[in-house]
């Protein structure tokens, strides 16, 4: 029998960076790596990854990381995370590692050990082995894995919706699952998104007659806005374009890279006699699409409506199309980008996220994924914590006890001894990254208050000239400032900061000196300063003394 910990690094209550651990025996599997982005709390930071010191520490008894379709929210820190454990094995089905490449080809990661993988093919681990199961997303390749122990299968769905329509490269395999309910599952753990809704998910995540109505209604062009891994829309938007005299121009190169990779390989059915080129950039009745890459999100769209894109400048006869229902956490930055586009006199067309609903679980798809896998226990993941509870009502609806179901947070440990639960109070420590650009350091807790500071009340910087040989001042001491005064209408205000540094660089240098302690220098004028404006101006602004010998 088996000792068995389940917790997740990221992923429980809050949408995205989903990272999920099992541990059997001394093994350790992990289930996806992905990021979010920021809520715009956080001052310039582009996303947010899981903390994984837990995993470089126990970095020798990693499996695997096993992704389960090729989404930032589920592969977005993996580049990150090969910085830190470079030899670590990344299993994924083909479109995934390819998409996964495009992002490691961008920090010029060249080294990596990346395992393709097909669904229904088993991977063994000695002991355990690792059974992937085809399911219906927005983007092909998606799958489940079933985690085989001495003790039952342990299953992470990934992000699924059942959709019996889907054939081919989006069909659940709805039989393995069954085959996998069968033989005995200890531990279901299903994405919680959409738990709160009723019925199923489809047929509202089509969204094929939408379209076709926004390219009949509007004649003009229309500048659409895309997810670039979200293949089930691109191909509508296709479908529907390739009906009417259109044509697609297709921005950026991401963007390019990915739906010609798609095509090559058959993720994407397009008559190419449909996409154009910058030459119809132009044309009245041209369909452009536009993403987001790793930024936050509408940050390409933002910049289109600000009139920095370099080949598209918007017109009043334009119609701007996002195809995306708003998800929980970009509520408010659409409806800004929406005032934006008001503003501008463009017209604009979003989906409603009340009729049309992303590619995830809702309770139907819930209580049948139960049904099929009847596990002993459940874990509820993958969203807000109501989401989570939303989740475990629907197991408990079915006539699951709820001691078989799992709450947790974030680091929270749930144990399993010869397959039981038994209580514990183990924590793994979890945080979030904060990434700023290209760089895989965390920002931390210090610069985002020196961001705040310098958004709130700006900064001054004293600058002084002293001699090398007798630490006479030469010249200054000078005052620069950036958003706390406007000088010219202060300059009384700037006289008394440069008499009060004067004053304290000449307490803080004796007669014949040759050494000077600049460090009580700074500080002493950072602690007068600071009390003089709090007492004149009640704010607070950074203070940088700058001090020099020549």
């Amino acid at each position: 029998m088996s000792k068995i910990k389940i917790f997740s690094l990221g992923g429980l209550n809050e949408n995205g960076k989903n990272m999920y651990v099992v541990e059997v025996d001394k093994n350790i599997y992990v289930f996806d790596a992905g990021l979010k982005y920021d809520n715009e709390k956080n001052l310039g930071i582009d996303y947010i990854i899981p903390n994984i010191d837990y995993l470089v520490k126990n970095q020798k008894r990693i499996k695997g990381i096993f992704l389960s379709h090729g989404h930032d929210s589920n592969i977005g820190a993996v580049p990150d995370i090969l910085k830190n454990i470079p030899n670590v094995n990344i299993y994924g089905a083909k479109l995934t590692l390819e998409l996964l490449k495009q992002d490691l080809t961008e920090v010029q990661i060249k080294k990596s050990r990346l395992i393709e993988i097909k669904p229904h093919r088993k991977i063994e681990f000695g002991k355990e082995s690792i059974f992937p199961i085809a399911m219906t997303h927005s983007i092909p390749d998606a799958m489940c894995y079933v985690l085989y122990t001495k003790d039952g299968a342990i299953v992470y769905t990934g992000d699924f919706t059942f959709d019996h329509t889907e054939t081919g490269i989006y069909k659940t395999d709805i039989g393995k699952l069954a085959y996998v309910g069968k033989q005995g599952v200890l531990c279901l753990l299903a994405e919680s998104f959409y738990a709160e809704r009723e019925g199923y998910t489809s047929p509202n995540n089509r969204v094929s007659d939408f379209i076709r109505n926004v390219l009949a209604k509007n004649r003009g062009r229309i500048i659409a806005t895309v997810f670039p891994a979200h293949f089930y829309r691109i191909q509508e938007i296709f479908d529907e374009v390739s009906k009417t005299h259109r044509k697609i121009v297709i921005m950026g190169h991401s963007l390019q890279n990915t739906i010609n990779y798609a095509l090559s390989n058959n993720y994407l059915n397009i008559d190419k006699r449909v996409i154009g080129d910058l030459s119809n950039l132009n044309d009245k009745d041209v369909v452009v699409l536009i993403s987001d890459e790793k930024e936050k999100p509408f940050a390409n769209l933002e910049r289109v409506i600000k009139g920095f894109d370099k080949f598209i400048k918007l017109t009043t006869n334009d119609t701007i199309f996002i195809t995306e229902p708003a998800y929980e956490g970009i509520e408010k930055r659409l409806a800004t980008v929406m005032d934006e586009i008001a503003m501008l006199g463009v017209n604009a067309i979003s989906l409603s996220s009340k009729k049309h609903l992303l590619h995830h679980a809702s309770r139907e798809d819930l209580s049948l994924l139960i049904n099929i896998m009847q596990p002993k226990y459940y874990f509820p993941v993958k969203g807000e914590y109501r989401n989570q509870y939303a989740n475990a009502e629907v197991a408990e609806n079915l006539g699951m006890s709820k001691d078989n179901i799992i709450l947790k947070q974030n680091g929270d440990v749930a144990l399993f001894i010869k397959g039981e639960l038994v209580p514990t109070n183990e924590h793994v420590m979890t945080d979030e990254v904060l990434i700023d650009g290209n760089s895989n350091d965390d920002i931390g807790d210090l610069v985002l208050k020196d961001r705040e500071m310098l958004g709130e009340s700006g900064i001054v910087i004293i600058s002084c000239t002293l001699d090398k040989e007798t630490k006479k001042i030469l010249a200054g001491p000078e005052v620069l400032t950036r958003g706390f005064i406007y000088v010219k209408d202060n300059l009384d205000l700037v006289d008394e900061i440069k008499n009060m540094s004067l004053e304290i660089i000449e307490n803080n240098i004796s007669e014949g000196t040759k050494k000077v302690d600049y460090s009580k220098i700074k500080s002493d004028v950072r602690d007068v300063l600071g009390k003089y404006f709090y007492k004149t101006m009640e704010t607070k602004p950074m203070i940088i003394t700058v001090i020099q010998e020549v």
